[in-house]
This record gives C-alpha cells, sequence and structure tokens, in this order.
C-alpha cells in the first residue's frame, strides 16, 4: 500500500492506534504502539525504542535502536473495526542509530538470503503450511489441557469448530492473506489452513501474522490457539510443511521436461543441500525442547534423512508434477514446526538449498517405500541417517555449521546458541511428574 492508500484506510475505519510490530530473535512478535497522528513522522524518522529489551538484541551499551515501517504490511487488524479504539498494525525493520539495518534483525536476516539468491538469479518463493490445537478455557479463562473437539482428519465437526476456523480465515483475509483450504487435522482439536504461496520475505509476513491473528481469534472465542510442536502424549503433533520453489526469469527453475520427476538440476542439487544440512537446520526450525518429541516414528513426522515423490515418510517430499502445470513444481521440507522463528527458517532453508546449487551437491537416491516399515538393519544398511535427535544434539551441529554462521552472523549464531542452550539446560535439570511417578514409589 502506498501512503495515500494507508491515509484513506485509516480515515475509513477510524484507526485511533497503530501497532509497530517486528520480531524477536526466538520469532516472538513484539510492537510498540503509537497513536495514528505519529504514524506520518514514523514514517519519515522511525520510531526509537529500547532495544536491549528484546531477546537476543543489543547490550546495555547499545541499546538505542529505531523501526523502520515496511508500509506494503499495512493492515487494519479485522476485530478492531467497529471498536471504540480501532488499531492497525505494520511490520517494521530494525536499525541502528547510524541507520544502518541491525545485523540481528530476523527479517534483515532474511533479506540478505533474499538478496543472494537474486544475484544467482533466483527468486525464492515458499508455501508453509500451519498446524494447530484449539484448546478450551474454563470459565476463569485458565487454558485447559483438553482438546476443542473430538474430531478427525477432514471431518465436518458440529461442535463449532468449522465456526472458528471460518473466523480464523475472514481474520486472515483481513491481512491480505489468500486462504486456499481450511480443514480438520488427524488429532483431537487440531486444524491446519493453509494461505498461498509468495516470496519468502512476505511468507514469514504472513506467517509471524497468522500465529498472531488465529492466537487473537481463539481468544476471542473463549479458546487459545497453541502452536507447541508436541501438546499431547500419543497423538500427532503440529507441524509446517513448507513447499519451496526457485523461479528464475519468471519460470520455475525446479522444473525440467525430460528427467525423472520432472526435476531439473537446482532443484536436485537444491534438495541435496537442505539434506547436507539439515541436523543443523534442525536447531532453527525444530526449535524447542518439545519440537524432538513431535520428530518420533510413528505419527507421520519425519524422522530419516531422505526424499522422495509418493512417499510421505521422507523428509523431503516432491509433490507429484504436472507437466501442464509446470510453474508448480515444488519441494516439501516435512520437519520444521510452528515453534520457529519463520524469518531464520526460511533463511537457513535458502542458504542451504543455494549451497548445494552452488557446490553442485548431488542428492541421494529417493526413497519410495515407507521408511517407517524397514527394519533397523534396513536403515543402516542403506546408509539413511536420522535428524537431530534432541535440541542438545541439534545445537552442536549447529554449532559446527560454518553454513549457519554464515547466515545468522556469529554473534546472533552465537546469542541463539546461548539462549536454546540455556533452555536446554533448563529442561535436563527439572524433575518431571514422569520422574516421580517412575521412581518415587521404587526407589
Amino acid at each position: 500500500m502506498n501512503i495515500e492508500q494507508i491515509r484513506e484506510e485509516i480515515i475509513k475505519h477510524k484507526v485511533k492506534f497503530i501497532h509497530l510490530q517486528f520480531s524477536d530473535l526466538l520469532g516472538i512478535l513484539k510492537a510498540v504502539t503509537i497513536p495514528v497522528n505519529q504514524f506520518g513522522e514514523t514514517i519519515k524518522f522511525g520510531k526509537w525504542f529500547d532495544g536491549s529489551s528484546i531477546e537476543g538484541f543489543a547490550r546495555i551499551s547499545e541499546s538505542d535502536m529505531f523501526l523502520k515501517p515496511d508500509l506494503e504490511t499495512f493492515a487494519v487488524i479485522p476485530w478492531t473495526k467497529g471498536n471504540h479504539y480501532p488499531e492497525a498494525r505494520v511490520i517494521c525493520d530494525v536499525f541502528m542509530p547510524n541507520g544502518e539495518p541491525f545485523t540481528g534483525d530476523p527479517r534483515y536476516i532474511l533479506k540478505k538470503q533474499i538478496a543472494r539468491a537474486k544475484k544467482l538469479g533466483f527468486d525464492y518463493y515458499v508455501a508453509p503450511e500451519l498446524e494447530f490445537f484449539l484448546m478450551k478455557r474454563d470459565e476463569n479463562g485458565v487454558i485447559q489441557p483438553l482438546p476443542h473437539d473430538q474430531a478427525g482428519y477432514f471431518d465436518q465437526t458440529i461442535d463449532g469448530a468449522t465456526t472458528v476456523r471460518h473466523a480464523m480465515g475472514t481474520a486472515l483475509a483481513g491481512f491480505g492473506m489468500e486462504v486456499e483450504a481450511l480443514h480438520h487435522e488427524v488429532a483431537n482439536g487440531q486444524h491446519e489452513i493453509n494461505f498461498k504461496y509468495s516470496d519468502a520475505l512476505r511468507a514469514a509476513d504472513n506467517t509471524i501474522t497468522f500465529k498472531y491473528a488465529l492466537k487473537m481469534v481463539a481468544q476471542k472465542m473463549g479458546l487459545h490457539a497453541t502452536f507447541m510442536a508436541k501438546p499431547f502424549f500419543g497423538v500427532n503433533g503440529s507441524g509446517m510443511h513448507t513447499n519451496q520453489s526457485l523461479f528464475q526469469n519468471g519460470e520455475n527453475a525446479f522444473y525440467s521436461a525430460e528427467k525423472k520427476y520432472h526435476l531439473s538440476d537446482f532443484a536436485l542439487q537444491f534438495i541435496a543441500g537442505q539434506l547436507a544440512h539439515i541436523k543443523a537446520m534442525n536447531a532453527i526450525i525444530n526449535p524447542t525442547v518439545n519440537s524432538y518429541k513431535r520428530l518420533v516414528v510413528g505419527y507421520e513426522a519425519p524422522v530419516y534423512i531422505s526424499w522422495g515423490q509418493t512417499n510421505r515418510s521422507a523428509l523431503m517430499r516432491i509433490p507429484r508434477v504436472n507437466p501442464e502445470k509446470p510453474q508448480t513444481t515444488r519441494c516439501e521440507l516435512r520437519c520444521p514446526d510452528p515453534t520457529c522463528n519463520p524469518y531464520l527458517a526460511y533463511a537457513v532453508m535458502l542458504a542451504a538449498g543455494l549451497d548445494g546449487i552452488e557446490n553442485k551437491l548431488v542428492a541421494p537416491e529417493p526413497i519410495e517405500e515407507s521408511t517407517y516399515e524397514m527394519t533397523p538393519e534396513e536403515i543402516v544398511n542403506r546408509g539413511i541417517d536420522t535428524v537431530s535427535r534432541d535440541l542438545y544434539s541439534a545445537l552442536l551441529n549447529m554449532n559446527q555449521d560454518k553454513m549457519i554462521k554464515d547466515v545468522m552472523g556469529a554473534d546472533m549464531a552465537k546469542r541463539y546458541y546461548e539462549i536454546k542452550m540455556q533452555e536446554w539446560d533448563e529442561f535436563r535439570l527439572t524433575v518431571t511428574e514422569w520422574e516421580r511417578e517412575k521412581y518415587l514409589g521404587v526407589y
């Protein structure tokens, strides 16, 4: 949107306040709120804030930073229209006092990789599929550890779940996102809403907006939406399968009319790069202790480092290519989960793929039979490795991966490693209820 269009929206909806949104290092949405009469000055000069208070940002000695709005992301917040105090939001980039971009801003980290891809002649497009659970709240607003419904995959529920999804879809449309599908997922209370693919920066903006909007809509309907990777033992977790493609001169660079699977050399090299770096990437795309309770055999989550077309147990799946629609050719990385910071996730995914292209890495042979049904001996004999088994091993792999450090920058990679290693230590030292039930009476 240009300034004139924004002014018309502000007047039309009588906007009173504007949230200047940005992401911290871990992908948690932050905001500085200003009265609407301050927005013109903010567009010109930015809005100062204390960066030392933001997770992963500056030290106390370099706390002053300012936000600069990306006007293309301006939107009137749908659920505030018609209220006494209508609000809008705009996503911002973070800058240092000297006017230089803050190198630790996750949005800037992604922008750098997008620029790198463009230098190589590529545009990177992404379409994530986010799963989530709807939880009930009691009369005091406390989240209850019970799913909102008892439905299953693609079920047409009659207990309000469909109504909630429709409200969420409407809210997303209000942010300018084109929703393509809404449906119930496998587990009770689990849902998925898919939105149209876009360039990686807009996809990351949409991903962070998606989580913000769904949580707010759920709260207003007396529910809680959680993107936790594995909220319940014994049922499927929530993933963020991510469809990816590269375009070159307006054409899909992954498509080949002659080659097997209709995949070009670029596509195979891109796949090889992501598979080569996946154990280090896990620290970014599966960033919590809980993430690895989803990445286990038996619940449709990919564990084995492999790729294929018909094989849904593969880490990287190639949706069937339609020669009549070559532009839809893509690869789907299936291990990310929605707790990740989308800016960092798409940045490392793109960088790993480009590493494969630049170094002409060779993809392993595809595996079309289910790895879940293979014996451990078959897995070993075929040389099939697994993703990182927990956050600790993922962090160790990340710390040894030069590509990840180059993407994030040495300082931010070190800070991310420290934050997440502290999270691991807290988990490691916590005595759980399971341990008390298992050992207290026996020993």
